[in-house]
């Protein structure tokens, strides 16, 4: 069952981590602390879950199986958790709070907090160039999935997401909208995306596939506005309300809980009819889009 598979996905996928984890050695314990901090602090894990959906959707073969997939795996959840950790620093969101537990800089301070960041997204790309030189016959596959990922992760996909967010260039719907496509979407675009690059998909495939997930991004995006009025602080695993205090523009505060939830659950609707139109066999990713998104499939 899809339910099964991704309460399992977690423990599975972070015992492969271990295998590609670079450690800066004794003279520096601390940052190799900190970033295992942040990196093993739990959650979903649903970008590499997807990207592991997307490559079985192709491939034919177990996640598992592929060590150049389990690498940009890992790369993928690194730049997600450098970004949490500058997300959470003072200078940005400002909260103590991630995944229930306290943030990065809480415990370890703003400047190593920084290095930690820093120090996983340098992480990820020695993990991607280390497979990718590994990769032989799988070589030009592996190099364009990790520019595909440079992009999404960079100033034209969530960086540049995030600079319209603290940069409170956004007042009205669309704009919104177009900050959330680059902030969330992104990333999960380079998840499906990179996946299925690496499973041998074709290119109308991947193009397919990412409108597919910036669909499903907006819509998780969404839903996170909703619950930061609605939810409760074990449910959100942070403060609820702290986009209220920030006094933030959210598709909520724009448009009304009524017609987020109505809107959030379009997105993800049309993410799942795109999947519909892919050659590959999409009913993992769509099981577990729909899934996470608190729909049955």
């Amino acid at each position: 069952m899809i339910s099964d598979m991704i309460k399992e996905f977690p423990a599975l996928f972070e015992e492969s981590m271990q295998e590609f984890i670079p450690t800066a050695g004794m003279r520096t314990p601390v940052i190799d602390e900190a970033m295992r901090y942040s990196l093993f602090a739990g959650g979903k894990r649903l970008r590499p879950m997807l990207m592991a959906a997307a490559y079985e959707a192709f491939s034919g073969e177990p996640w598992e199986q592929s060590q150049l997939l389990r690498a940009f795996m890992t790369a993928l959840e690194m730049i997600h958790t450098y970004s949490l950790i500058h997300d959470d620093l003072p200078a940005m969101d400002n909260d103590d709070l991630r995944r229930g537990k306290k943030t990065n800089h809480i415990v370890f301070g703003e400047d190593m907090a920084i290095l930690a960041g820093d120090g996983l997204l340098n992480a990820a790309f020695e993990v991607m160039s280390e497979a990718a030189d590994r990769a032989q016959e799988r070589q030009s596959d592996a190099v364009y999935a990790m520019t595909y990922l440079s992009r999404a992760s960079g100033v034209r996909g969530m960086i540049g997401g995030q600079a319209i967010d603290v940069s409170g260039q956004y007042r009205d719907e669309k704009s919104v909208l177009a900050m959330y496509q680059k902030k969330t979407g992104a990333l999960l675009a380079a998840a499906v995306v990179t996946g299925a690059v690496l499973g041998g998909a074709t290119e109308a495939d991947q193009h397919l596939l990412g409108i597919a997930a910036v669909k499903a991004g907006m819509a998780f995006q969404i839903q996170d506005d909703i619950l930061d009025v609605t939810g409760d602080e074990e449910q959100l695993g942070k403060p609820i309300g702290s986009d209220e205090k920030r006094d933030l523009v959210t598709y909520v505060t724009l448009t009304g809980l009524e017609r987020s939830r109505q809107d959030a659950d379009r997105f993800l609707q049309e993410s799942l009819d795109i999947l519909d139109r892919v050659e590959g066999d999409t009913a993992g990713l769509k099981a577990i889009i729909a899934s996470l998104a608190g729909r049955s499939f």
